[in-house]
Parts: C-alpha cells; sequence; structure tokens
C-alpha cells in the first residue's frame, strides 16, 4: 500500500493550485505547463515500426530522446536549443578498447545582433545553430518573438521577448524619436502578427518566484491612517444626520 496518497511527480502541479499560486494569471499558469521542445541533436523517426534495410522484417523502433545538460551560462546566452551530451568513445578509435568518457559541446561564438524593436545591439553568446536559425526567421526580432519558451530554453531570451512585447503594446515614442515615420513603420511591421495586451506581455518570461513576488506586490495594499478612517466616517455621519433632519419649506 503506498504512504503518499499521491505520486510525487505531480507535486509541483498540486501546489500551484493552493495559496498564492493559484491567483497568478491564467495565461501565465498556461505558458508553465511542460511541452517538448523541437529535437535538435537527433531527429525523431515518428513511427513505432519499421521494415529493417537488411532483414527486410518488421522491427521495432527506439525513438528514445537524447538527455541534454544545459549548464546555468545557457540562460546567459541563445543556443538554439544546443546543449551538452554525455557519452563513450573508444580509446584510439578503436572498437576493440577501452570505452572513455567524453562530453560533446556546442562551440560557441560573440556576435553582435541589433533588434529593431528596441532600437540596440546586443553582444550575445550564441551557436552555430542559432545564427541558422535567426536567418532562417529573417531577422533577429521574428527569431526571437516566433520562438517558443521551450525551444529558446533561455533566460535571456525570454527577457528579450517581454521587452519587445511591451515596447509593441505601449508603443512608445522613445523608439526613433527624431524619425516618426520609421517607428510607426517599425511597429506595423510586428503588431499584427505579435502585439498581445500589456497586462499579458508584462509576465511573459517570469520565473515562478518572480512571477509569485510580482502577484504578492500586486495584492500588497499600504495600511491606511486611522485617522483618514475616523475623518471618513465622521463625513459620512454628518451626511447621514443631516439627511435624516426635517426639511422647512416655504410656502409661495
Amino acid at each position: 500500500m503506498p504512504l503518499l496518497k499521491y505520486s510525487a511527480k505531480v507535486w509541483d502541479a498540486m501546489s500551484l493550485k493552493k495559496g498564492i499560486y493559484a491567483r497568478l494569471p491564467k495565461h501565465y499558469l498556461k505558458s508553465l505547463e511542460p511541452k517538448e521542445p523541437t529535437p535538435v541533436h537527433w531527429k525523431p523517426l515518428g513511427v513505432q515500426y519499421r521494415v529493417g534495410p537488411k532483414t527486410g522484417q518488421r522491427e521495432r523502433v527506439q525513438d528514445v530522446p537524447i538527455p541534454i545538460y544545459y549548464p546555468p551560462e545557457s540562460q546567459d546566452g541563445l543556443w538554439g536549443g544546443e546543449g551538452w551530451i554525455s557519452g563513450f568513445r573508444y580509446a584510439n578509435n578503436d572498437k576493440m578498447s577501452t570505452r572513455l568518457k567524453k562530453t560533446w559541446k556546442p562551440q560557441l561564438l560573440k556576435r553582435e545582433l541589433y533588434s529593431e524593436i528596441l532600437d540596440h545591439k546586443f553582444t550575445i553568446t550564441v551557436t552555430a545553430h542559432t545564427l541558422d536559425l535567426i536567418d532562417a526567421a529573417f531577422g533577429f526580432d521574428f527569431y526571437i518573438l516566433k520562438t517558443t519558451k521551450e525551444d529558446l530554453n533561455s533566460k535571456l531570451g525570454m527577457n528579450l521577448k517581454r521587452a519587445m512585447l511591451l515596447r509593441l503594446a505601449r508603443r512608445e515614442t522613445e523608439l526613433y524619436p527624431s524619425d516618426p515615420t520609421k517607428r510607426d513603420k517599425v511597429y506595423e511591421k510586428y503588431r499584427q502578427q505579435f502585439e498581445i495586451p500589456e497586462e499579458e506581455a508584462e509576465w511573459v518570461g517570469l520565473s515562478l518566484e518572480e512571477a509569485v513576488e510580482k502577484q504578492r506586490q500586486l495584492e500588497h495594499k499600504e495600511p491606511e491612517p486611522l485617522f483618514k478612517v475616523y475623518v471618513d466616517q465622521l463625513v459620512e455621519e454628518l451626511h447621514t444626520q443631516k439627511l435624516c433632519q426635517p426639511h422647512l419649506m416655504e410656502k409661495k
């Protein structure tokens, strides 16, 4: 007989339904639902069985994803979903020799990327795969706005997305102050496809701890001074007393 009523795997999901977690915005809670990222280091076949090329017989496919480790420094750059892969290699490239542990790491590059929406250049650590994704998305801003949280897998990337969405929602005049025509052109370029309400944009990319602190500040109220309470109460009593008094009407 199990000692626990619920499995340990559902504890995190259950905790979001109690206390201050349950009062978080619904769109933010929906963003916390676990989703599988797009495979980068392997290609899923998407089938359970296939015909063997040598035997011609139906064989079971072991479509198992490669475990990937994302170091903390990956959150400060844009790695495009790449990470560290641990495995083994043969000494001297000889299959009859000893197997040695090895970790494959992506090649990191420092590149300067420009954002039209933020009108700023960022020096970011990226991989060659990230540069290919930016080219495929037709620009740095499109890559950040189109890519999901699971595929970005970067705190820096989500912070940039929140800043871009907030600027699109507010339509701030700080962007290209000396060239309003260019500002309107940039806003129209991204607004129709990516604009969301400011109330939602403020929560994009926040960690659970940051979201809880934001909700706590929104719910926090400064204590009201007692003299103000008594003054309001006295004004209300005087107003009620005045209404209760009989009114004298003059005959004409």
